[in-house]
Formats: C-alpha cells, structure tokens, sequence
C-alpha cells in the first residue's frame, strides 16, 4: 500500500542525510524543511519525500494536503496516565497556599491517586486509560512514555503494568512502558523507608521482569522522597533484570538525583527544576537527556528549568508532558511546545526538536520516530491550513491538527 500526501504547503523537520539520534546544543536551532512538498508513505514506513516538483511515480492513496503543514508527531516521554482518579480538590488546596510536599504529608498526592487505583479493576484502568490516550493522539502525539507508580504496592503496581501492556498490544501508538514502583512512600513505611525499597528491590522487580512488562525503571530522587542511596540500590536492581534507568530528579531540591542517573546510565533525567552549574556539567559527555516537564513547573508554579542555559551549555533538551491527576493534569504537547518557547525563551525550531526528535530518543526510539526520515515509521500530523511552522507554537489555543497517521495509517 503506497500512500502520497502531496501539495503540502511545507513539509516540517525532514532529515535527508544521516538520521540523527538526538540533537544537541546549537544543532538544536537547525531545522529542514521542503516547501511544496510531497510525502510517500509505503508499507507503515516513510519511502521518499522532495519538492512536489520532482514527484513522478504512482500511488494507492492520494491525500491532498493544500494549505497545510506537515510535521512528524510528537513524542511525549514522560507520562503517567493510568490513574483512577482525578484530583481537583487537591488543586483547591494548592490556591490556598498548601505546597505539594505539604498535601502528600497528610496522605494526597501520589498516595490518593495509590488509594483508588487499588480499589480499580484493571478493565476500569484500561477503558480510562485508553481514552487519555485516544485525546492526545487526536492532538497529535505518536509514541509515549507511560510510567507505573500509582500502585505503591507489588499487586497494584504489577496491575497497571498489565494496563500498559494492553495499551501497547491494541493502540497504533508506539508506547514504552516504565516501572516507577518508587515513586512515593507508602504512609505504614514512613519512618522506614529502606523496608519499602526492599520490597520494590526483593519481590516488585523479579515479578515485573518475570512478565516482561517494563522497558525502564524510574525513581523519584528528590528531597522528601527517595535517597541517592535508595535510588542506587532501586537501578542496580534493575539494571540486573535488564530496564534501563530513568529518573525523576531534582523538582523540589537539588538532590544528586542527576548525578545518580548519569553514574548508572540514565535514559534520561527528568524534572529538573532546580539545577545548578554542577549538574550541568555532570551532563556533558554523558548519554542521558535532560527533559524539561514545563506543565509541572505551570501547574504548581515552580521555578523554570534553565532549559536555555543547558542549550547553550552544549546539552540536549527534552520537553515532555508528564500528563498526570496530581501536578500536570494535560497530555497535550502542543501546549508544551507553545511553553517551550513562551516560557523557557527556545525558539519555535529548538522547541520542535525538544518535543520530537530528542524526547523520542528519551524513550529509546530517536531510530523509528521524531523525524521526516526514510526508513522511519510513518508517524506524522497535518495540520489545518495554517501560515507557517512558527504558527503551531504560537496560536496556543487551539488544536491546529486536522489528520494524524500512524505506521502510515490514518487514524
């Protein structure tokens, strides 16, 4: 099946060479794009695309995209969208002046969320799931990061893992799936907390990688919830089972959690609000992405990231939703894309690439998505007719995508 999407207005973040994996400090501001453009779709996988002038050959299925813009779909890396419940008067309490380390004292927060995902069945968890997902794709993202860490025990942890795998096994999406069993600390282990890291190490691990059901494991190093040193011992476990490391890292103190990701190869480093020149430096050189979550930082009006400072410095960012009930209740990445650029000063072109390219090498998978390339998966939105590609940062209203195809599928 030979698909062409041809007259498109202007076909956004092409690679005509080398693909690359990740791009990093001024490679950030770079760009191609092909004006007139068409795009061949064969087998799910991009075949060519060029000047609409150059287009001679034949197809099964022609897509008239006149007026419009092409982009690759966006690839969120960092989300937790199986959840049980909202949590909107824990949003109340945050205008009242209670901070999100004050709430999850008193059993909110994280724990709330543990609460009524164990009192969820797992179809429940799916059917909500599935329609979170079903929303962000319709606002163009096409691969993602889903994460555990609503369960804080080994049963319920291991049931929303099933959920992703499910999600995996019937969306079109590309998902990867991430065990965050330290995520929070249950209320009976406060006090002594090594017994929980214990059973996260002990039984949650060995039954998670028994079933197969996680590509990462992730843990939140941050002050008032895991130490450097629960961290460490939570990756190495890990690590043996055979999930690389993610991190959550430095939202609410400067932990050493980024220093901890890097030591043991982290994927990426994610959060980061606060950060200092050490961390910085701790990054160059290394394999790790540092991903910015700008609807966290909004939502509980937290200090920003210096997401241009690390640009500057050489780095790569990363720009993810972390679409969540308790502190970033959104999946939709064109906002994070309009916020990168409002707020975190990145240019339309280094916001595109922190919300693609570099969040799809976040999850593992800059190889298959987050460009035009060919050989890549066909994962790419039209938008409705629009003036230019620095429109879709800049009208932050409104959903500007008309049609999404995935595997080179509309969906």
């Amino acid at each position: 099946m030979r698909t062409l999407i041809k007259n498109i207005k202007e076909l956004v973040q092409v690679e005509t060479g080398q693909p690359k994996l990740r791009a990093m400090g001024k490679e950030m501001a770079q760009m191609e794009t092909i004006k007139d453009a068409y795009l061949l779709v064969e087998d799910g996988k991009i075949k060519d695309f060029g000047p609409m002038r150059g287009w001679s050959g034949c197809a099964d299925r022609e897509v008239d995209a006149t007026g419009r813009l092409v982009f690759p779909t966006f690839c969120d890396s960092h989300t937790h969208i199986v959840y049980a419940n909202s949590r909107e008067h824990e949003f109340v309490d945050k205008i009242r002046g209670l901070s999100y380390e004050e709430i999850a004292k008193r059993g909110g927060g994280i724990l709330n969320s543990a609460k009524a995902t164990a009192a969820a069945s797992e179809d429940e968890l799916y059917d909500m799931a599935w329609r979170r997902l079903e929303d962000v794709l319709r606002m163009g993202t096409g691969a993602i990061e889903i994460k555990s860490g609503y369960g804080l025990s080994t049963e319920s942890e291991l049931k929303l893992l099933r959920v992703i795998r499910r999600l995996k096994e019937k969306s079109p999406m590309t998902i990867k799936s991430n065990f965050l069993g330290a995520h929070g600390i249950p209320m009976e282990y406060r006090g002594h907390q090594e017994d929980y890291v214990d059973l996260v190490i002990n039984e949650m691990i060995p039954k998670v990688a028994a079933e197969g059901l996680a590509d990462f494991i992730d843990v939140f190093c941050d002050q008032g919830f895991f130490t450097v040193a629960d961290t460490e011992r939570i990756l190495e476990a890990g690590i043996r089972y055979g999930m690389r490391p993610k991190i959550h890292a430095n939202e609410m103190a400067v932990s050493g959690g980024v220093q901890v990701g890097v030591k043991y190869g982290a994927i990426s480093v994610d959060h980061l609000e606060q950060m200092g020149d050490a961390e910085i430096e701790c990054l160059k050189g290394s394999d790790t992405m540092p991903t910015v979550l700008p609807g966290c930082a909004f939502f509980l009006n937290l200090p920003l990231s210096p997401a241009r400072k690390m640009i500057d410095s050489g780095l790569p960012v990363a720009m993810a939703s972390d679409y969540n009930p308790g502190t970033s209740p959104s999946g939709n990445m064109q906002l994070v894309l309009s916020m990168a650029c409002i707020r975190y000063r990145l240019t339309p072109e280094e916001a595109l690439n922190a919300t693609t390219l570099n969040t799809a090498y976040a999850m593992g998978v800059s190889n298959e998505v987050g460009t035009i390339a060919v050989g890549k998966k066909a994962n790419f939105l039209v938008t409705k007719p629009m003036p230019s590609y620095e429109y879709m940062p800049y009208a932050y209203g409104e959903n500007k995508v008309e049609r999404v195809f995935l595997n080179g599928v509309e969906v």
